[in-house]
């Protein structure tokens, strides 16, 4: 089974639009575990302009699925995450700046700085999971850096969706089969919606988990939140 991980950033994007506490946070979590999310995703930056660290520890205590915590590995990042101890870490190449997330890490290139830091973090009983893009080469440095899983940039898929399916697939299928040989496990995430994900499962049906936030928040503006996890836990039915 493919699990379903919520990205909440949006909803602390929403919050800190207006200040105070609206839409909350931690209840919409909550209330993404009960209408059928199998995890919940946020993603730290330092200049907490969605998620903050504050949320973040609250939501250690309050989740119930599984905790997975994206970002680069700064050390004030570090502090955070080997603090609140979730079930994964996703180890992301984000620029402080960086509006969104756009590529995977070279792992042959940060091999050093990558081991060192799956090494503290399984050291705290944490999952690992290393953001790549479709690249075999860049599969295999993450099985060699230690890593449990690593998670495709799914970015160029979404884009290339439209015009042809089959192509926009082609190199996630490869990425996919070769992590299956290697003993990694695979995530992915960024730009997945209920126009593509069905599609994406059943070319990689062994996919252990998607994060998806911002299709899936967008979609809940019309159809509901609790439709809205429903549709998307069907896309991997």
């Amino acid at each position: 089974m493919t699990k379903l991980s919520v990205n909440i950033n949006k909803i602390a994007t929403l919050r800190n639009a207006r200040g105070g506490h609206i839409p909350d946070v931690l209840a919409v979590a909550a209330d993404c575990e009960s209408f059928g999310a199998q995890g919940i995703t946020v993603h730290p930056r330092p200049d907490g302009r969605h998620i903050k660290y504050d949320d973040v520890v609250q939501l250690g205590k309050l989740v119930r699925t599984e905790f997975n915590i994206e970002g680069y590995p700064s050390p004030s990042f570090m502090d955070l995450v080997t603090t609140v101890r979730p079930t994964q870490v996703t180890l992301v190449p984000d620029a402080e700046s960086q509006l969104t997330s756009d590529h995977g890490w070279d792992t042959w290139a940060d091999e050093a700085f990558l081991r060192e830091t799956t090494k503290r973090l399984h050291a705290c009983g944490i999952r690992v999971s290393i953001f790549i893009a479709a690249d075999q080469r860049m599969a295999r440095g993450a099985a060699r850096i230690g890593a449990d899983r690593i998670e495709l940039y799914t970015g160029p898929y979404a884009a290339s969706y439209a015009a042809d399916r089959d192509a926009a697939i082609a190199p996630f299928v490869e990425t996919a089969a070769c992590c299956r040989e290697l003993g990694l496990g695979v995530n992915a995430g960024h730009d997945l919606s209920l126009e593509n994900l069905a599609f994406f499962h059943r070319a990689i049906p062994w996919a252990d988990e998607v994060s998806i936030g911002h299709a899936l928040i967008c979609d809940a503006l019309y159809l509901g939140l609790k439709e809205t996890i429903r549709s998307y836990r069907a896309c991997l039915a």
